[in-house]
């Protein structure tokens, strides 16, 4: 006789399986979808229970309509991201490329500048060597047709533009243009190639010894470029530098940081960064800048933010500079990015970034998406932008610069040198048609009938000695403005004459010669760039920072 054990052992598989099965009755039980009228599903939840797959799924197997899955997600994430910062994105992976590449220093293409005027796609500026420049492309031109697609009267926006005419590099786009002059369109085949994007707008010499440079975002090259125009600027005698940040969003933090290590002496700190998973991180100087002893003078306004901040930030707690302007935009916030399968992105917020004084300068977003981007009409309305002095502190957020002058965090770099708005009731006309665009459309409109009287200036330099608006065309333009209802008294007109002819003169030459045209002539009448000018020229070279003039209005 065996022993009962034994006999168990046989029956043992059979009980398992039995038990299995009771199991899975018994679980799907437990599973209990309410009536169709309460809307709502109750589930035993598991230790990995994801709700929002569930959700996800539930919608798409039940829901009334035919439902786009990627949709829901997209939505799903950005509402998510929503509830954290301003600055947590969900990108697509349509919308990548274009947020992207402005920030590599390069992609690939035909290498024009464009607008979308009237309806009608018009060649601005052709790259020097580029690919339209080779195959015959010139300004004024309007591009009808990209290969099959109608691109003119068509109502298209200028990205739909962009997206037909880049491609990969040795590809073939075929256009066809209307040119002034020229009966019939004209058939151009453009070989694409790789078009290289710059972050410095422009850099020439104000005078002598004082050298001037626009930096438009921090890319990539930015570094390399910076070197670049700091060298050749030192070649034609620069001494001191006017470093502008105004409307400089950022970029690669990375790229901010060694900017500034070009002007700061050996062991500075630059900036740090912490995070609630992010330990903190430390940059400091290096000492092999090659411009640490240059008097610098670094401008920004509510548009310079992020890493134009850090730039800021640095050169005031280290006494290095003047910074003047308007209080910047008051972003601290680092974002790193994660790569999803798809080819779209999120860039999450995991650290916030801190002055070498300790300032974190990101400024409040409790108030909704709406308020954190819509704070430069706060500042209007609070009469910041008329009177620093309306500005409130909180003794809270007070630190010390390394000289220790008192500095403030909590919302944007406070300048050194604070410049108001300018507030003239004479130029009442002129702000008006400005405010329109219309001395901008003028300007172009001009510029496309002139094409071929404004070749005669060489270089922007021959255009600025030698070009002037003359009365006929300033009542063209008055005239002009009339018919777009921009309409006031003589006397008005006649008092804002001067700066209109002026910022006329200044975009004329910047669809001649892009911003290499128009800087020059357009900063002689900046009231930041000009006392700029005047704190350089108090400052010797080799002295320490004039830090006297540090706190000063210029109204």
């Amino acid at each position: 006789m065996k022993p009962i054990f034994s006999r168990f052992i046989i029956y043992f598989p059979i009980i398992i399986a039995i038990s299995v099965i009771a199991g899975i009755f018994l679980g799907s039980r437990l599973i209990r979808v309410s009536p169709v009228n309460q809307g709502t599903v109750s589930l035993l939840q598991p230790s990995r229970y994801n709700k929002v797959n569930d959700v996800i799924q539930f919608i798409l197997q039940d829901y009334v309509d035919p439902v786009d899955k990627s949709l829901l997600e997209k939505d799903a994430i950005e509402g998510v991201l929503k509830s954290l910062d301003p600055h947590s994105q969900f990108i697509s992976a349509e919308d990548f490329a274009d947020v992207n590449e402005p920030l590599l220093g390069a992609f690939e293409g035909i290498g024009i500048q464009f607008r979308m005027e009237r309806d009608s796609c018009t060649v601005i500026q052709t790259i020097v060597g580029g690919p339209s420049e080779r195959a015959g492309l010139m300004a004024g031109d309007r591009i009808v047709r990209v290969d099959d697609s109608l691109v003119a009267g068509v109502n298209m926006i200028d990205r739909d533009v962009v997206r037909l005419l880049k491609g990969e590099k040795g590809s073939k786009v075929n256009v066809s243009i209307y040119r002034r002059g020229v009966s019939e369109l004209i058939d151009l085949s453009i070989i694409r190639d790789v078009i290289p994007t710059y972050s410095i707008d422009i850099s020439f010499m104000v005078n002598d010894s004082v050298g001037y440079i626009k930096l438009s975002k921090f890319s990539a090259t930015t570094h390399e470029e910076l070197l670049t125009a700091m060298g050749d600027l030192k070649k034609e005698g620069m001494q001191k530098l006017i470093f502008d940040l105004r409307g400089n969003s950022g970029g690669y933090l990375q790229a901010a940081i060694r900017v500034t290590d070009e002007f700061l002496e050996k062991e500075k700190l630059i900036v740090y960064t912490e995070g609630h998973n992010r330990p903190r991180q430390m940059a400091y100087s290096t000492g092999k800048g090659s411009f640490i002893n240059l008097p610098l003078v670094v401008l920004i306004d509510e548009g310079s933010a992020s890493a134009s901040e850090i730039i800021a930030g640095a050169i005031q707690d280290n006494d290095r500079g003047l910074v003047v302007g308007r209080r910047s935009f008051g972003k601290g916030l680092v974002q790193e990015q994660l790569d999803l399968f798809d080819g779209s992105v999120v860039r999450l917020t995991v650290a916030r970034y801190y002055t070498p004084a300790g300032r974190s300068i990101q400024k409040p977003y409790d108030n909704g998406l709406d308020d954190y981007y819509h704070d430069f009409y706060n500042r209007v309305a609070s009469g910041e932008l008329d009177d620093p002095e309306s500005i409130e502190f909180n003794d809270s957020l007070k630190y010390a610069t390394a000289g220790g002058r008192v500095v403030y965090g909590g919302g944007g770099i406070m300048p050194d040198i604070y410049v108001t708005i300018e507030r003239d009731e004479n130029l009442t006309y002129f702000n008006t048609v400005a405010n329109q665009g219309l001395i901008y459309q003028f300007a172009f409109d001009y510029t496309d009938s002139q094409r071929e009287a404004l070749k005669k200036y060489p270089d922007p330099g021959v255009y600025n000695k030698d070009f002037q608006i003359t009365d006929a065309v300033f009542n063209d333009f008055v005239s002009y403005a009339e018919s777009q209802d921009a309409k006031t008294e003589k006397k008005s007109i006649q008092q804002s004459k001067e700066r209109i002819n002026h910022l006329l003169k200044s975009y004329i030459a910047r669809n001649i010669f892009d911003d290499e045209g128009f800087y020059p002539i357009f900063l002689e009448t900046d009231k930041i760039f000009n006392r700029a000018t005047e704190a350089l020229n108090t400052w010797n070279i080799g002295s320490p920072v004039p830090l006297a003039l540090a706190g000063t209005t210029q109204q």
